[in-house]
């Protein structure tokens, strides 16, 4: 399902670049699994935890989180205003960050990026 192909009436989640927003977007996520009936969002919540986590500490401006499913997959989008784009790190035994890029890429389908042309970006992964 290619993330610019759903429909706009889809539910969204607007955060404010806190501590608190990986959180409250782990809420969100929760909310829209229990609504579709789906009992496992473990991988959900790591994905949208981790691309929340990104677009506060490295992105700008609000944050938007959007849960989308068809009849076999579910895609989470983070979008933020930030210009740069996120890089998956290469190992590093002695790192005491920049993991969750990596560990997220092994855990979803496949996931991606793409530019907003008000500016920013949005960050999407198929679950």
């Amino acid at each position: 399902m290619p993330p610019q192909a759903i429909a706009p009436e889809v539910p969204i989640l607007v955060l404010e670049p806190s501590d608190r927003a990986p959180a409250m977007a782990r809420r969100f996520v929760a909310e829209r699994f229990h609504e579709w009936g789906y009992p496992d969002d473990y991988i959900a919540r790591l994905v949208v935890t981790e691309l929340v986590t990104n677009a506060y500490q490295h992105g700008a401006g609000v944050i938007v989180v959007r849960a989308l499913r068809d009849e076999t997959h579910v895609v989470i989008e983070v979008w933020d205003q930030g210009a740069g784009m996120p890089v998956v790190q290469e190992e590093n035994a002695e790192a005491t960050s920049g993991r969750g890029l990596l560990l997220m890429s092994e855990l979803v389908r496949e996931w991606g990026v793409r530019p907003i042309a008000e500016g920013g970006k949005i960050v999407w992964a198929l679950l």
